[in-house]
């Protein structure tokens, strides 16, 4: 049934009738506005638009379909229902085809009328139910996301319900699956939208140091120190402070960060003062942040204070075809940066990105992209054009021998490079076809000294080296301790 505050216009020129019908009403709704000209009904409709009107044909100023047309021409969000002692099959179909809900020729029984009045309220009910599902599935953007996938409209409908709280907010996915962009738009949805949003990477800073970047320190606190600075807590007053890597945070700092998360406030690194701030935290892992409590590297209680609102960004390969709308805009992105020609990608290309594994999620894919972009030109990107993994390498064609049937050997959609990497080395004229040892190693050998190289460039500055990889600074210190502990480093 209609609630009580529906507001219904009923647009009758005559007084008895009218008092009729909103005597039938009266049970259902209380709030029935009656006029009896088309004028009146016109000016009521521009000071606020009802959710039923009740609209006789035939009025002392004009005929009601004027009324009718009009409702139908500014797409008023009511159902019309129209009532006249003249009802005929043409009159109804043409107020059908200017949205008339129903049409009831006079008399009519209050039953009738209450009844249809219910079903045009269901019917109005329904169709703001389609209009919310198609607003929250359809949904293809979103803040600094790009997706329309339904594991994506869950994560984005999270965000909508989360954003206006206070409470603290912890996002777990693999590496670039879009941790920071998540952590962004619950800032942008929230009430503190227009307050500053700091970042801060735990894996990326030195840990003696990230006291200091999120507390701020005094002048002469420490060698360096040569001026007071404020900190990320300070800075993201009002605002909110994101924790990117929370996992990496050292032992003393974790405690130090339970406080205060607890109390609001710090000291500054070399201070005395406290000093208190109002914000809101959001945080970061890629690992299993119950593992690393379970191993003792994350204390519990800080664990449980953080995880208030868990949100988990899938990654790419469960997506459905999300990748093909992200990888569309990269290349609309880098065509216009470089000034390339490409306006599309292949069926064949497309369907090697919708069937690659994609380990490095939405980064690998931007990286994709705008290799190809940079080295290649022309209207429609090719499955020639695709870097490793996903293409054949540069060179590998001419040396790796066609299978039996003269077929290409392509392994679009393998999961690694290393697959790749098997079949594209080079052949002797042995009939076995052995590869040669010296140009094949394993694959944690090549990603080893990749980054021992680029560490040793970097004269031992990890951060900056990890930069350079395009990739975080906790991975490397990650792999590095793996590494080290089955003594391959």
């Amino acid at each position: 049934m209609p609630a009580r505050s529906t507001p219904i216009l009923l647009v009758e020129d005559t007084p008895s009738l009218a008092r009729v019908y909103a005597e039938f009403l009266k049970k259902d709704c209380a709030a029935v506005t009656t006029v009896e000209t088309g004028a009146a009904a016109l000016e009521q409709l521009a000071d606020g638009v009802p959710r039923i009107v009740l609209l006789d044909l035939q009025l002392p100023d004009m005929h009601g379909m004027d009324v009718l047309k009009r409702i139908s021409a500014q797409a008023l969000p009511c159902a019309v229902i129209i009532i006249t002692a003249h009802g005929s099959v043409g009159v109804a179909v043409e107020a059908m085809r200017y949205g008339a809900y129903d049409f009831l020729v006079k008399p009519f029984s209050a039953e009738r009328l209450t009844v249809t009045v219910r079903n045009a309220m269901e019917r109005l009910r329904l169709a703001q139910l389609v209009d919310s599902f198609e607003k929250d599935l359809g949904r293809s953007r979103y803040h600094g996301f790009l997706g329309s996938s339904l594991a994506m409209q869950a994560v984005y409908r999270i965000i909508d319900s989360a954003a206006s709280s206070r409470a603290t907010v912890f996002i777990t996915g693999e590496s670039g699956t879009g941790k920071e962009v998540c952590a962004e738009a619950i800032h942008r949805q929230s009430p503190r939208a227009d307050r500053p949003f700091i970042a801060i990477n735990c894996g990326a800073i030195p840990k003696d140091l990230m006291e200091s970047e999120i507390f701020g320190h005094m002048k002469g606190s420490f060698t360096g120190a040569v001026a007071d600075r404020e900190g990320a807590a300070a800075r993201a007053n009002g605002g909110t402070l994101f924790l990117d890597e929370i996992c990496e945070l050292a032992p003393d700092l974790q405690t130090k960060l339970l406080r205060f998360i607890q109390t609001g406030t710090f000291t500054p690194v070399g201070g005395s003062k406290l000093e208190k701030v109002d914000l809101r935290i959001i945080c970061a892992t890629n690992r299993d942040p119950l593992r690393e409590v379970e191993e003792g590297r994350f204390r519990e209680d800080l664990y449980y204070r953080l995880h208030v609102i868990p949100i988990h960004l899938p990654p790419l390969r469960e997506r459905e075809d999300d990748v093909l709308e992200i990888s569309r805009q990269f290349l609309s992105d880098y065509v216009r940066e470089e000034g390339k020609g490409f306006v599309r990608f292949s069926p064949a290309a497309e369907q090697a990105l919708r069937t690659y594994h994609w380990p490095g999620n939405v980064r690998q894919v931007q990286n994709v992209v705008r290799n190809i972009v940079v080295l290649h030109d022309g209207d429609t990107v090719t499955p020639a054009m695709l870097p490793a993994p996903l293409g054949t390498p540069a060179g590998a064609a001419a040396n790796a021998p066609l299978p039996a049937g003269g077929g290409a050997n392509g392994h679009v959609g393998g999961h690694t490079g290393g697959h790749t990497g098997g079949h594209a080395g080079g052949h002797g004229p042995a009939p076995a076809h052995t590869p040669s040892p010296k140009t094949v190693k394993p694959l944690w050998e090549v990603e080893r000294d990749a980054i021992e190289e680029a560490i040793a460039a970097c004269d031992g500055n990890i951060p900056r080296a990890a930069a350079l990889l395009e990739i975080s600074a906790s991975t490397v210190y990650r792999k590095r301790l793996a590494w080290q502990a089955e003594g391959k480093l």
